[in-house]
Formats: C-alpha cells, structure tokens, sequence
C-alpha cells in the first residue's frame, strides 16, 4: 500500500508545474526586474562584491521574490535556508538560528529566506534583530504587502527595501516563448487570444505559465480564439485584498480619478474593488466623504446624491444597487469642484481652539430673564430680515477676536453666486454701498 506522499502524488518521481521547471538557474534568466538586477541595479552590485545586505523584497505575486532570493544566495555562496511564515512558528526559528550559528563557525555563511515575513507577529520579528545584527544570517523577507505598515520599524532600518515590478508584457511573452520552447510545441492560441492571456495573468508570471500548463495539457486540435480561451480556463479572483494594502491603494484611486474630474478612471476603480468583493457601502461612505470634501458648496446636490446612493444600495442590495454607486460616481466626477468648506471648517477649528475662552458678543446672546437683560444680554441686535437688504451686517465673533475670513469660495458652480453674495455683504459691513 502506498504511503500518503505517493497518494498525494509528492513523490520526487510526480511531474512538477511548469512553472517549477521553468524556474531560472542564474540570476540573468530573471525577466522584468532589471532595475534591481540589471547593469548598475543595487542587487547586481551586492553580487558583483558577494557580499549580500539583508533585505525586503517586495512585490504582487509571481513576480521572482523566491527566485531571487534563491538565486541570490547560490551566486554569493551562501547557504540557502527558507521558511514560510506561514507554517513556521517561533521552534523553527530557533533551529534555523542554531543551524545558522554552526555554520557560521565553520566559515559558511547563510543566507535566511523568510517567505511572506509579514505574517509574523512584531514580537517574532524582533526575535531576529539580534541574528541580523550579528551577521549570522543574512535575512531575506518576502511580502506582498506594504513593510511600511506590516514590519516593525527596528527590523525595516537593518534592511534595503527592494520594489518588485509587476511583469510587463516583454516580460510576460519572454516567459511564453521559454514555455513553448521547453514543451517543444507553440501554445494552441491566436494571436489575439496570447494577447489576452498575458491580461488575464495580470503581470504574475507563475499564474501565466499554470495557465500556459492547463493549455498545453488540453491540447485543442485548433488555436484557440478570446472567447474560447475564456471558456478552457477559469476566471481568475481579482488580485485584491480588501483587508490589506489593496484596499487602500484602489480606493485612493477611486477618490483621485473623482477629484480630478475622471469619470470613465472612476468607474474603472470602482468596479475594480466591486469586483474585488468590496463592501459595497464603504464605497458608499467614501462617495460621501468626496461630496462633501471635494465638492462643498459648489454642486450641494452632490450630497444629496451621495447619500441618496447608500439609501437606494440597502433598498435594493446587489447588484441593482450598485448602479446607484456607478451614478454617483459619475455625478461626483462631473461636478464643478471646492474644497472651500473644508478648508475652511478646517481654519475655523483652528482658531476655536487658540480662542476658546472667548464669550459671543452681547447683542448675540438670547435674554429669557430680566436679569440677563439687564446685564446687557441681547443688547443691540438687528433683526435681519428687517433691514432693507435684508442683512444688517452685524459682528458675531467676540468682541475681542479680529474678525476672520475662513470661507472664501471658487466662484464653480453654484459658489459663483455665493461668492457675489459673499462680496457684497462685504461692502455692506464695510459701510461701502451695495
């Protein structure tokens, strides 16, 4: 009977993914990152000298991090150990630090590869700044997420941060020529189908050639045309994590393109996080927080809308109300833009603070007892409505506060007019005519 490694078919005689066998043995067989390995590339000098810096390699999957740091430590001629944070808790690295140590008196140096780093907890990435600082292992971490956020600042100033491209199209055909010449045979696809091979991998070179692998394996006895492909392969997810740093990028996108008056960009990321499973009513939120942070006063429908959309989305749930977000979007990009109300809700915060202690002027203040009235509460104020203007051009900061200027419109959309307003009871508090 077998035992469960042949049953899961883990024996070394299983055949292996392509991708595994198109693995690069040298560092020059890596394809799209030559600013990192490249003539003059920063990893290209560490191996020039052989002596390596621990470092971060970041970057979207599929694009060499292992490889790299595998390929790394046979030019150097260190000892290449990897663990997956994954799997591996604080017993395994101690042993990969003890097993370290002993080759280190022996003259070998070792070079430790820690796979999705950022899934250690900070005090496990502590436990390797004293190694690091002794030299004796040189780290190499892999993440697909931001160190920024995700390592502890004392680990990130002992290592070079390196920035891991997504593959580009060169990069991505490169691969499926080596794919093709490895199989002895050209991939069974039209020229237009390679083309939307290449989109549907998203710039991940180890999913291109799984994809590549399904096809060769099919074999269809024609070349497969776009639709065709789409039907012999599975849709990929979209590469989105709405916990992680993905989020955050696609909605800083999304805010952008509205801001900058780019509707089609907009509805690109908002279907993008859409897609992506995306809470539909932070999306809600955010078209909001835009409504009133980039437009104001200058389309005051905007809000309306905004909020007209996160109604009609938990009336009618997906996908209907997804159309409302889509409208909204396309409103919010179109419409006329001012910042004016936040900034100047913004100074005005600013100056309540610094003069907090201040009582409002007298004539402001209500008098609902003849005590307060005869202390002067109510003292001198015009009713407005009553003046022939219809403004009586009355103070009401405090009496020892210099009056301030924090809303000052555009003069887009609808503030063109509040700004003449504006100006002209200017005039009038001024003692100018109107």
């Amino acid at each position: 009977m077998s035992d469960l490694l042949q049953a899961a078919g883990l024996t070394p005689e299983a055949p292996t993914p392509l991708a595994d066998r198109l693995r690069p043995a040298s560092l020059d067989e890596v394809v799209g990152q030559d600013h990192l390995l490249g003539e003059g590339g920063p990893i290209r000098r560490m191996i020039e000298t052989r002596r390596l810096a621990s470092m971060i390699l970041w970057g979207p999957p599929g694009t060499g991090k292992t490889t790299i740091a595998r390929l790394l430590a046979k030019a150097a001629g260190y000892e290449f150990q990897a663990l997956s944070a994954v799997f591996s808790g604080v017993a395994d690295l101690k042993k990969a630090f003890e097993q370290a140590k002993i080759r280190r008196s022996a003259g070998q140096a070792t070079l430790l590869f820690v796979d999705e780093i950022h899934r250690f907890n900070r005090a496990q990435q502590d436990g390797f700044l004293p190694f690091v600082e002794a030299g004796v292992v040189t780290l190499v971490g892999a993440t697909t997420e931001n160190p920024s956020f995700e390592l502890n600042g004392a680990l990130l100033s002992r290592s070079q941060v390196f920035v891991l491209r997504r593959l580009d199209e060169t990069a991505m055909e490169t691969l499926l020529t080596r794919a093709e010449a490895f199989e002895g045979r050209p991939l069974p696809l039209t020229a237009a189908a390679r083309r939307t091979l290449t989109a549907m991998s998203d710039g991940d070179g180890r999913y291109l050639l799984t994809l590549a692998e399904s096809l060769f394996i099919q074999n269809p006895s024609e070349p497969l045309a776009p639709a065709a492909l789409g039907q012999a392969l599975q849709k990929r997810s979209p590469a989105y994590d709405k916990d992680r740093e993905g989020h955050y990028n696609l909605i800083s996108a999304l805010h952008k393109s509205v801001r900058g008056s780019d509707p089609d960009a907009a509805l690109y990321w908002l279907a993008r996080m859409l897609d992506g499973g995306e809470d539909p009513l932070f999306v809600a939120r955010r078209l909001v927080r835009m409504a009133v942070e980039d437009i104001g006063e200058a389309d005051p429908l905007s809000l309306l809308v905004a909020n007209a959309a996160k109604d009609t989305y938990d009336f009618l749930g997906s996908p209907e109300g997804e159309l409302a977000l889509a409208q909204t979007v396309v409103h919010l990009a179109t419409a006329p833009k001012s910042n004016a109300v936040y900034k100047a809700f913004g100074a005005a915060r600013k100056a309540a603070r610094e003069t907090s202690s201040l009582m409002p002027p007298n004539h402001s203040l209500n008098a609902p007892t003849p005590l307060m009235k005869d202390s002067g509460y109510g003292a001198g104020y015009t009713y407005d409505p009553d003046t022939e203007t219809g403004f009586s051009g009355q103070n009401y900061f405090p009496d020892e506060m210099e009056r301030q200027t924090f809303y000052q419109p555009k003069g887009e959309g609808s503030e063109a007019k509040i700004k003449d307003r504006l100006e002209r009871w200017a005039a009038i508090r001024a003692g100018k005519a109107p």
